[in-house]
């Protein structure tokens, strides 16, 4: 089963390097992240520039193939780093990237205008970490179906469309834009908003919608009758949990993916949900982690997942799913960036 990683998080069991061992890792770890293909001692001392002769670029692989955090694809070919040496190079040499200013005002401004409802929000932060990644974007949240109804405001948008605003126990707005069958004036809808706070509030999400389409006090006035019908028509029930991803053509495009049967079954695996679910909210509440080399299904074999369980009373994460050779130290400060932002704003 895989384990969250924080940078800093170091073991006694993990090893030593030497500081020509750590260069050479380093150093193939970004060129295996540029190419997806198995990396040698020429590319090494060509394209990496490390100032060694081959006989010793080859001497420290052999060690840190021996280390296990490189592993050879064929016996002819050159090395990769393996699902350790990613655990490793998380635990022991990342440091998160410093974002650009207007990266950051990017997602402010983007998170922002979404604010008002927050699958909408959920939705929106997984589109813009694809975006911003090149990876699956994620987010999540547990069902708002038995959250308690603590809100509800009438504001008019024209003679005939009304903006209904739910406010939910944990935190969590939905919107309604409902669309009427005879106008109402502005003291009409604020009457009708009261009758429906006292017949409502502190119902959880299912009752409310039931009652919305049969409760009788709700149908005897006109206007009230109006406006609820139209609710319970524009109301639908939430599945076990909301889940949102953006993506699939990013990640259709990594080497590991593209043309290949894995791609299947990973989106598969996304779209229902388990147990991507679980890995993203478990952790630290409020902060980011990554987890290397999923073997919780086949599907997400050589995968990672950086992930953000959002803090506050509303259970739900962010996160990033890719290959295990993704660009840690960028996709970190990116699914912080984006994760710290959603729970200011829910």
């Amino acid at each position: 089963m895989s384990h969250p990683a924080f940078p800093g998080a170091v073991s006694r069991e993990d090893p030593e390097l030497t500081d020509r061992q750590r260069e050479v890792f380093v150093a193939l770890v970004t060129l295996h992240g540029d190419s997806a293909r198995p990396v040698g001692s020429e590319s090494l001392a060509h394209r990496a520039g490390i100032p060694l002769s081959p006989a010793s670029i080859r001497n420290a692989l052999a060690e840190l193939e021996g280390m296990g955090l490189l592993a050879r694809t064929h016996a002819s070919a050159g090395r990769v780093p393996s699902e350790s040496g990613y655990d490793f190079l998380v635990r022991h040499l990342l440091t998160p990237a410093s974002l650009p200013p207007e990266l950051l005002t990017q997602v402010d401004e983007t998170l922002r205008r979404s604010a008002h409802d927050v699958e909408h929000l959920l939705g929106e932060a997984s589109r813009l970490l694809s975006e911003l990644t090149h990876q699956l974007g994620l987010a999540l949240t547990a069902s708002l179906e038995h959250e308690r109804l603590a809100k509800l405001e009438l504001e008019p948008l024209d003679v005939r469309r009304v903006l209904m605003v739910l406010g939910l126990g944990g935190g969590a707005v939905r919107t309604l834009v409902l669309e009427l069958d005879s106008p109402l004036e502005r003291s009409e809808l604020e009457e009708v908003a009261s009758g429906l706070r006292e017949r409502l509030l502190g119902r959880d999400r299912a009752e409310v919608r039931d009652r919305l389409a049969a409760d009788p006090e709700l149908v005897r006035r006109s206007a009230v009758r109006l406006v609820a019908h139209s609710a319970a028509a524009r109301w639908a029930p939430m599945g076990p949990a909301a889940r949102f991803s953006a993506g699939a053509g990013h990640i259709a495009e990594q080497p590991e993916f593209a043309g290949r049967p894995q791609l299947g079954p990973l989106l598969r695996v996304v779209e229902n949900g388990p147990p991507l679910d679980r890995l993203m909210i478990e952790g630290i509440e409020g902060h980011p982690a990554v987890r290397v080399g999923l073997d919780e299904d086949v599907a997400l074999s050589r995968c990672s997942l950086v992930s953000y369980p959002l803090p506050g009373e509303l259970r739900g994460a962010v996160g990033v799913l890719g290959p295990l050779r993704m660009d840690y130290a960028r996709v970190f400060s990116i699914v912080d960036a984006v994760g710290r932002r959603v729970a200011e704003l829910l």
